[in-house]
C-alpha cells in the first residue's frame, strides 16, 4: 500500500497582535465563505453543510451561529472563497474583537472558554 507524503511548509503571515491579551496562542487555517470582507479578531462559525466559515451572528440558522474561531489576520473573501489563519486557542482582548450580530463578549465567553479561547474585558 502507498501513502502520500505529506507536504509541510511555513507561510509569512502577519499576525495581529493587538488582539492578544496573551502570549501563548494557536492558529489554523480555515476557508472562508466569499461574499466576506472580515478585520482581524472577526467572530467566525462554521457553516454545517459545507464546512467553510462566515462571520456569526445568532440569526444565521447554518450553524455558524455558534463562534467557533477569530480571524488572526484580515481576510478578504469578496472575490471568492478564501483560506484564513484563525485563532484557535489563545487569550484575546475583547475590547479589539469584532462579533457579529446579536453575540456580546458575556454571551459567547463561556462557550469559547471550554475550547481554549479565554476573553479578557
Amino acid at each position: 500500500m502507498a501513502y502520500d507524503q505529506a507536504a509541510y511548509g511555513q507561510e509569512a503571515i502577519q499576525l495581529s497582535k493587538n488582539i492578544l491579551a496573551g502570549a501563548a496562542y494557536t492558529t489554523r487555517k480555515v476557508t472562508i465563505l466569499s461574499g466576506q470582507v472580515l478585520v482581524a479578531g472577526t467572530s467566525i462559525g462554521k457553516i454545517t453543510i459545507g464546512g467553510k466559515y462566515k462571520l456569526s451572528a445568532t440569526a444565521n440558522g447554518d450553524g455558524s451561529e455558534a463562534v467557533d474561531f477569530f480571524t488572526a489576520t484580515d481576510v478578504d473573501a469578496s472575490g471568492g472563497d478564501k483560506e484564513a489563519i484563525v485563532y484557535e486557542t489563545a487569550h484575546l482582548s475583547g475590547s479589539a474583537l469584532t462579533l457579529g450580530a446579536g453575540h456580546t463578549i458575556a454571551s459567547i465567553r463561556e462557550g469559547l472558554r471550554v475550547k481554549g479561547i479565554v476573553i479578557s474585558d
